[in-house]
């Protein structure tokens, strides 16, 4: 409890003089939509679009099947476009974290120096271009997953997910499309031992309902390569594997139902359900998703809080690249998750995540069920 208390004062006194943005690219992308000048009275400077934000965080791990963790950790992410034309954009995006696919954040510890920290572990995570034209985008190189996530679930896909291939999106006021060819191996911290590809397409349906907003959606993620090859990133986060080597393959399926209900109780409000399903695998291979979402953080003040219920099982999905934070990352167990965020300032937000499972005994470290919380308390930086 003293180092929660000590932590969050330390926090807050830091974030009382900037703030946070969860998806500095997508702020981006928000601030060249606004933007009414046109291309060619835009001097140079102007089409340098610069974004980025740091998050301070407490963070524990209770669990019964191995020894507890307490740490204090960062998150620095830094993000650029710039407008090689009006319609083609060259991204380029660095985070912290020493290249983690899933995972931005750094631990501190007492023997190494700040300079260690902000720079060392500093790695690109989006690099390469972007043609735009209407309503469809063209990206080819490294940048952020594309697909959409109801309420942000990450039951298939971490929210720092990047994809390494060539990808398309098209969305418009009645759906999504998104397709793509990736490999995953080109990842830096990919130690598999052959190449792994992975192809992707989603379509989103969406309708204006009398009282709601209603989006459904149906994916397949076909990765080739991954059955008898070695674990992607050295880690099996949940599938199964054995002797190093995974033994399934990994073609998923997924399906989602979204409400989006603008005034619920004066705030707004959203359901969401989502099913995950794994045809690379005989058992083992089915997951879920249930979330609600209150609230929205917009104006300084605003608050939103977050419940969301997940079950899955070992080779429902690629564990590798789903949540990184619920049950320690990957498959293998089911539970509750909460998140609450407040904008306490123009540039300052606070969060807070609160997880509550129980890890597979094919997770486990003693071969049975374990209990698994985790606490994570932030202060964001926006700058």
């Amino acid at each position: 409890m003293k180092k929660i208390v000590l932590s969050m004062a330390a926090m807050a006194t830091v974030s009382m003089a900037a703030s946070d943005v969860l998806h500095p690219h997508e702020r981006i992308a928000e601030k060249k939509a606004n933007d009414t000048i046109t291309h060619a009275e835009k001097e140079i400077l102007d089409r340098f679009h610069f974004k980025g934000d740091l998050r301070l965080r407490y963070e524990s791990i209770e669990r019964d099947d191995k020894d507890n963790t307490y740490r204090n950790r960062y998150r620095l992410r830094i993000g650029a476009v710039v407008d090689l034309t009006e319609e083609l954009h060259f991204e380029v995006g660095m985070r912290s974290g020493f290249a983690n696919p899933t995972s931005g954040n750094q631990t501190f510890h007492d023997d190494e120096p700040l300079s260690d920290y902000f720079f060392q572990s500093l790695r690109f995570n989006v690099l390469g271009l972007a043609y735009k034209s209407g309503n469809s985008t063209f990206k080819v190189g490294r940048q952020p997953y594309m697909m959409y996530r109801p309420i942000k679930s990450q039951l298939v896909w971490d929210n720092d997910v990047s994809m390494n291939g060539l990808n398309y999106h098209y969305e418009d006021d009645t759906k999504i499309i998104t397709a793509g060819v990736n490999r995953p191996t080109l990842e830096e911290k990919a130690v598999a031992e052959d190449d792994v590809n992975l192809y992707l397409a989603q379509y989103v349906h969406k309708t204006k309902l009398d009282f709601a907003k209603l989006n459904l959606g149906a994916g397949i993620y076909y990765y080739d390569g991954l059955k008898g090859n070695t674990t992607l990133f050295g880690k099996s986060k949940g599938n199964t594997v054995v002797d190093g080597r995974y033994v399934n393959d990994y073609h998923i399926v997924e399906g989602f139902g979204e409400l989006q209900f603008k005034d619920l109780f004066g705030m707004p409000f959203k359901v969401a359900a989502g099913v995950v399903y794994n045809f690379g695998a005989d058992d083992n291979n089915f997951g879920y998703d249930l979330g609600v979402q209150l609230g929205k953080v917009k104006h300084v003040g605003d608050w939103q809080v977050k419940y969301s219920y997940t079950d899955i099982e070992e080779d429902a999905t690629f564990g590798a690249y789903s949540d990184s934070d619920n049950f320690g990352g990957g498959t293998a167990a089911k539970g509750s998750a909460i998140r609450a965020k407040y904008k306490m300032g123009k540039n300052l937000y606070l969060a807070g995540n609160f997880f509550f499972d129980t890890l597979f005994a094919s997770k486990s470290k003693t071969g049975e069920e374990a209990d698994y919380e985790r606490v994570q308390l932030d202060a964001i930086i926006k700058f």
